[in-house]
């Protein structure tokens, strides 16, 4: 059994744990959270690593005096911990996660794709524009709240309206859990009003669809232009995909950026508490209705329709509520039904395997 080494690790044990390691750590997110999944042994063999890009066919990672590119790993995200095996990294060990985004992959292949791991901070991005769209900005932060990430609307472009405050005010009505921040992406305004979530070693991450300013917002935090950006079509307000990859940045003061390329599709599964945490209002009021297991259609005492009619609830707010959680148990229950048929092959395989190495011993 792994000794539980959350007491001194990365505090003390100085002798196996610098000071300017333990700092490097640190700086790139290293948390007792994790410490406490591994021995001093283990720490000095295998030395913790974060996984700051993610290419089509490698990951890029980041240790005490290591920068390396290893193959990619299965089920490994950008912001993954590995404990690195030098000579043999595709068998390196990934530390339970604090947090984790994932969506039904784009296709019908019924996969689960994951999107980044241990962010404490996730900063959804539309823009004062034709962008904006209610129902995209409740799907994110169904999935920030379902992986216990704290959500920020971040509406940019602020500048170029007459008027912003209908865009706020929008924005939060979604959940009173979640504050919305109006800003021009460009300049000093990031920086300031963003500080309060980017404290250093924490890791935030920008998400929303192309051409909303993540990168700009990745650049201001840094006070630099190295990520590249674009113009946005003036048509539509479309953006085109600049960002190619997931990549953490370290920007000064010591906070680590997520930028992620824009997502055409986002499709939601294993999320169910995220859309009760979304839409606690039609939850609360459906523990009113006279049936519990009232579909708030036409049934006789529903409080949810009751609602409806006062004027307390928006008729189109309960269309979209219906929506995500059809789409959620559908994806679900296919990526459940995947992953038996999955397993049930592999046993096929172990089985015909163990059969012919038996045969071939007689």
């Amino acid at each position: 059994m792994t000794r539980d080494y959350s007491e001194f690790l990365p505090q003390t044990a100085q002798s196996r744990l610098s000071d300017r390691r333990r700092s490097f750590l640190e700086t790139y997110g290293w948390q007792a959270f994790f410490a406490q999944q591994i021995s001093i042994d283990a720490l000095t063999r295998t030395p913790p690593v974060r996984v700051v890009e993610v290419h089509r066919n490698a990951l890029h990672v980041l240790g005490d005096g290591i920068a390396r590119t290893v193959p990619p790993i299965r089920d490994v995200t950008v912001g993954d911990w590995l404990l690195l095996e030098r000579d043999q990294p595709q068998v390196s060990r990934v530390l339970e996660r604090k947090t984790v985004m994932k969506r039904r992959a784009p296709g019908t292949d019924r996969q689960e794709q994951l999107i980044a791991a241990n962010i404490e901070t996730c900063f959804v991005v539309t823009s004062c524009n034709q962008d904006f769209n209610i129902a995209r900005l409740e799907r994110y932060i169904v999935l920030a709240f379902e992986a216990q990430i704290a959500p920020v609307i971040v509406l940019t472009k602020a500048d170029q309206v007459a008027d912003a405050r209908r865009y706020i005010d929008q924005a939060s009505a979604i959940s009173d859990r979640v504050p919305v921040v109006a800003l021009d992406a460009r300049g000093d305004a990031p920086r300031k009003m963003l500080s309060g979530w980017c404290k250093p070693g924490q890791t935030v991450a920008f998400l929303g669809s192309s051409g909303v300013g993540k990168s700009t917002l990745t650049n201001a935090l840094a006070g630099t232009q190295s990520v590249a950006t674009q113009a946005i079509r003036e048509d539509d307000a479309k953006g085109r995909h600049t960002t190619t990859r997931r990549q953490l940045h370290l920007v000064p003061g010591g906070c680590l950026v997520l930028d992620t390329p824009g997502m055409r599709e986002l499709q939601l599964t294993g999320a169910a508490s995220g859309l009760g945490d979304v839409f606690s209002d039609i939850q609360e009021l459906s523990q009113q209705c006279r049936f519990k297991d009232c579909q708030h259609q036409s049934e006789p005492g529903c409080a949810v329709l009751a609602a409806i009619e006062a004027d307390v609830l928006d008729e189109t707010r309960l269309q979209r509520w219906r929506k995500l959680v059809a789409e959620e148990a559908f994806n679900s229950a296919s990526l459940a039904e995947r992953r038996s048929k999955d397993k049930a092959f592999g046993k096929m395989v172990r089985r015909v395997m163990k059969e012919k190495s038996e045969r071939g011993r007689r």
